[in-house]
């Protein structure tokens, strides 16, 4: 079995392990090549992989089964690896703790979670000074980290696989409708208002996320890269974009999914896609933001999602409107085409002098208020506002997974995480039929109830054994 050496510690405190084999023997061949002999026991082919899809299926994004979803399944996980995410909790545990609800041998389970990390398959975070682990959700989860991986997989097969499942079920289940999304966008503060009554708070600033964060990565853009490999990609924009900070930019870090780079180069990386015109969209949380995606219009599954798809809440605004001053503009249309989700339309102008003239209006059930269309007004004439809509920002990510799960109805599963567990999986099912009714459920995310709720929640997770620092 191969072992684990402790070979110092990272930026964070945190004990850097290293294996010397990264795989079981007889799990190192791929699904097409594995014989039903290395199936797990109590398990057939077919169904082990089911019940993986089910698993993840109950995390913070629900991931709706077919055929395409078990190819993808198939294509990254071995048997003994979907055993294992099968049998462990639902939501953060210490080895100690997933060795007693899996009843797999430590050194075992050991390298099997350390090589499904090193695949962006199971996350694992040190926390109060160990390492806990819980799995992927389908995003931000599987399809990024598989994306933004060096090798090690067929990238060209699971793009395709990924394009075909992401926009169907998948898209019309977590994104045609709720409030939580997972990503808001930010504006860019050179097209903001310089009056004084705009007031840009620090999370909405790129620059103060950046300033305030202490380790930070930049890797592949998972969704330009599945692009690529679709044949898809028509844009010039580089695939090296993808900013993470402190705890995100950690576990990246470890495993190879992205590099450690500087403050300085977080910034310069910020500079090149103002100049792109690309937007960004961060993590959708006030304090601890894990991540920066710098989006273009063409390959951004999120944008595409607002554009193709309607799904306009699969992306929070970031409170800002454009505000055009009509005399100054020219009508030039350059604030249309550079909206990258068709959200900017021009409009006759109406003045009988210029019958020809045109007039940009945004379309405010579309527009994110990124700024991206006051970067290309050469006059002046638009900048962005303080609008009236108010998105919910959940405070860290701790409320943003459990108002996700509430809202996707698997709140239950983190609760009452042991997935073998007789008494749990009676509660699952009593709790979960409570939450799913629609009265309840208004409530709890409503924003009247909505702040003690998650005070209720988290005095729990407390008592249980605390709230994880990230």
């Amino acid at each position: 079995m191969p072992a684990l050496v402790f070979v110092g510690r990272d930026a964070l405190g945190a004990p850097r392990m290293q294996r010397a084999d990264t795989r079981v023997g007889p799990y190192i061949k791929s699904f097409t090549n594995t014989n039903h002999e290395h199936v797990p026991r109590g398990f057939s082919m077919g169904h082990i992989y089911k019940k993986l899809g089910d698993k993840i299926d109950g995390l913070s994004v629900r991931a709706p089964w077919d055929e395409t979803f078990h190819k993808i399944l198939a294509e990254l996980y071995s048997p003994e690896e979907a055993e294992v995410v099968v049998k462990m909790p639902y939501a953060m545990a210490n080895l100690g703790r997933i060795g007693r609800v899996t009843g797999i041998p430590e050194a075992r389970l050991r390298n099997t979670l350390e090589g499904l990390a090193d695949k962006g398959l199971v996350l694992d975070l040190f926390i109060g000074g160990e390492y806990v682990y819980m799995p992927s959700p389908m995003v931000i989860g599987i399809f990024e980290f598989t994306m933004m991986r060096a090798g090690g997989v067929d990238h060209k097969k699971l793009a395709g696989l990924f394009r075909e499942y992401m926009f169907g079920d998948f898209g019309r289940t977590n994104f045609a409708e709720g409030r939580i999304a997972m990503m808001r966008a930010l504006p860019y503060e050179s097209v903001i208002k310089d009056e004084p009554h705009v007031e840009v708070l620090d999370y909405e600033r790129a620059r103060s996320i950046i300033e305030g964060s202490r380790k930070f990565s930049i890797g592949t853009c998972s969704c330009r890269h599945e692009k690529l490999h679709a044949g898809e990609k028509t844009c010039d924009v580089p695939l090296d974009t993808c900013s993470s900070f402190g705890f995100a930019a950690d576990y990246l870090i470890r495993h190879g999914l992205a590099k450690e780079v500087s403050k300085t180069e977080a910034f310069e990386n910020l500079a090149r896609s103002k100049e792109l015109g690309l937007v960004l969209n961060a993590d959708n949380v006030r304090n601890g933001v894990a991540y920066i995606c710098h989006c273009c219009g063409c390959c951004c599954n999120v944008l595409l999602g607002v554009s193709r798809h309607g799904y306009g809440n699969i992306v929070v605004t970031s409170g800002f409107v454009p505000d055009i001053e009509p005399a100054v503009c020219k009508g030039c249309g350059q604030c249309a085409k550079a909206c990258p989700v068709g959200a900017m339309k021009m409009h006759p102008a109406g003045d009988p002098q210029k019958p020809r003239k045109m007039r940009p209006a945004p379309d405010a059930s579309v527009c994110l208020g990124c700024g991206v269309c006051g970067l290309n007004c050469k006059t002046g004439a638009l900048k962005l506002g303080r609008g009236e809509k108010k998105p919910i920002l959940p405070e860290d990510t701790f409320e943003r997974v459990i108002l996700q799960c509430l809202e996707k109805g698997t709140l239950q599963n983190m609760m009452f995480d042991d997935p073998g567990r007789l008494t749990h999986r009676f509660l699952r099912g009593f709790v979960g039929g409570f939450l799913k009714l629609p009265p309840v459920k208004r409530a709890l995310t409503g924003d009247m109830l909505r702040s003690r709720f998650l005070e209720g929640v988290k005095a729990g997770a407390a008592r249980q054994g605390g709230l994880p620092e990230l």
